[in-house]
């Protein structure tokens, strides 16, 4: 357990395992470090693992003011140097994988590989007719969320999220105490992502010219914008692998764990050989 300050701001970190290229995973919105915790022992077997807390979530520091995704992916970028994990496996889920994603279209020596989940990375289906209704539910399930959080109901406006837009009807009494807890303590920084225009939007040239292994994941339970956003980004990059996790949904390092080390550790070993230790 470790904080630097990172671009002015204080961020934890935690490094698990001592042998092993370096692997970085970046959490999604609402969540932390902690949402890693089920699938970070086994990678920790073959990599050096880091997980942090994005600003403003749980333990790093919340800066006042109105934040961007330009700081997320300033502070991956400065984590990975100041750590001493550059260049390294960099691992996304949600909105995790958008800032994964921009710092690759920036900066693609920082990186070994990049493995992505679902980016919420909307702004690319703006005209496309196929996405319309599928993005107009999902704003309007958005929006009872937003009004509850901006009211100051952070629990309901916790549960509304989860249950209409991330994991479906029920899910929330089903997650554990300590889960919905971090969820609630970080509501107010999900609004402000929300905020941000420049959160759902990403530089797709740049991406083109990311030359390390890449994979593009989703699971087949998921929204139906998720494939779509999927496809504009695999047509940006011709050689990046895609997955779909049978069975899953938008956080597929929580419902099958094991499954995603296999996924992830079997992507990394057969695009970099056998330069990584352990087994998953």
């Amino acid at each position: 357990m470790a904080t630097a300050r990172i671009n002015g701001v204080c961020l934890y970190w935690e490094i698990s395992g001592a042998t092993g290229e370096p692997m970085v995973l970046v959490h999604g919105s609402w969540g932390d470090h902690r949402n890693w915790s089920s699938v970070v022992p086994a990678l920790s077997r073959s990599f050096r693992v880091l997980t942090y807390d994005r600003r403003g979530h749980s333990a790093s520091e919340r800066p006042p003011g109105q934040g961007s995704v330009r700081e997320d992916v300033a502070d991956l970028a400065a984590l990975l140097q100041t750590t001493g994990h550059a260049p390294a496996h960099v691992v996304g889920s949600s909105f995790g994988a958008s800032i994964v994603l921009k710092l690759a279209a920036e900066r693609p020596e920082l990186f070994l590989s990049l493995i992505v989940h679902e980016p919420p990375l909307f702004g690319l289906l703006r005209n496309d007719p196929n996405a319309a209704g599928p993005l107009a539910a999902a704003e309007q399930r958005m929006a009872r969320a937003v009004s509850l959080v901006a009211a100051g109901d952070h629990a309901a406006g916790a549960r509304e999220f989860m249950e209409t837009v991330a994991f479906g009807p029920g899910a929330w009494a089903g997650l554990p105490q300590e889960v919905r807890e971090i969820f609630v303590n970080n509501a107010p920084t999900w609004l402000d992502e929300l905020h941000d225009p420049d959160a759902l939007h990403i530089d797709l040239d740049g991406l083109r010219r990311f030359p390390a292994p890449a994979r593009l994941t989703m699971g087949d339970q998921s929204p139906p914008f998720f494939p779509l956003v999927v496809d504009r980004i695999s047509a940006a990059m011709p050689k990046a692998e895609r997955h779909t996790y049978p069975g899953a949904g938008h956080v597929p390092h929580l419902s099958h764990p094991d499954e995603y080390v296999r996924q992830l550790t079997g992507f990394i070993k057969r695009t970099h050989g056998e330069s990584t230790h352990g087994t998953p």
